[in-house]
């Protein structure tokens, strides 16, 4: 992974991470709405970081963000329920789609497992393709927002595990034995498709795990965060205090400390 177009953004602590990052993507939105008739896409996480961003959008008043012209999709899900307390979209549900005016048909959940993790990808990828491809096929995501795990993995992308080697599909599922389970998660191809993808990590915990990204040898396959490498568009790592430790930046990365 090459981090020389990197932007680093660093806030004091995870409240002021997900102010930041509720403004930062406000911008985002609105430069691309005030430009475009196409819709926004943004591609959500799981995770405590981006729960309060989701809380932050929220809360927002309601001519911040015209909703009708986004489109939301989900970066990886368990082999769940949409009502389990396990579920990304069930977090999501509650804490940003019930209090925002945003039609229904511009929600792109997973489906609802009624068979296999194989299922659901198949069908999530068609999904994706109907309501986001240009005229060459090919879907390009407008932002990514990406956690990382402390062994490094992004998404459902956990190190091992066979989506790490998926080159052509845009999602698959992904056994992943830490947990015994089944996980859906879109692939680093679709993930670098995008215009511009933010880690948003958070906490001392991400210390080494960060470093490891940065600093580590390049073997994706135990590090899977090493894979994300957008193609054309811009990468963020936007991080409080904790969570960069005493990291130093790879070299041409921007670094930049924020309130």
């Amino acid at each position: 992974m090459t981090m020389s177009a990197a932007q680093i953004q660093v806030c004091k602590d995870a409240e002021t991470l997900a102010q930041f990052t509720c403004r930062w993507l406000v911008g985002l939105i609105q430069e691309h709405q005030s430009a475009s008739t196409e819709p926004f896409s943004v591609c959500l996480a799981g995770g405590s970081t981006p729960k309060r961003l989701y809380q932050l959008l929220a809360e927002l008043p309601p001519d911040t963000i015209d909703w009708t012209r986004v489109v939301l999709i989900w970066g990886d899900e368990r082999n769940v329920s949409i009502d389990d307390d396990q579920s990304n979209y069930r977090m999501v549900r509650e804490n940003l789609i019930d209090h925002i005016a945003i039609p229904a048909e511009n929600v792109l959940g997973m489906p609802d497992p009624g068979g296999t993790a194989s299922d659901v990808a198949a069908q999530y990828e068609i999904l994706l393709k109907e309501k986001l491809a240009g005229a060459d096929g090919c879907i390009r995501l407008d932002c990514v927002l990406l956690g990382m795990g402390d062994d490094v993995h992004t998404a459902s992308l956990f190190p091992g595990t066979t989506a790490l080697e998926e080159n052509e599909r845009l999602v698959v599922e992904n056994w992943v034995e830490k947990f015994d389970c089944w996980r859906v998660s879109l692939t680093a191809p679709a993930l670098n498709s995008a215009k511009c993808v933010a880690f948003l990590i958070a906490g001392a915990g991400k210390e080494p795990a960060l470093n490891q990204l940065w600093h580590g040898a390049r073997d994706a396959s135990q590090f899977p965060s090493q894979l994300i490498a957008p193609i054309e568009g811009q990468l963020h790592f936007m991080l409080d205090q904790s969570a960069l430790g005493e990291n130093r930046p790879p070299e041409d990365c921007m670094l930049e400390f924020v309130d």
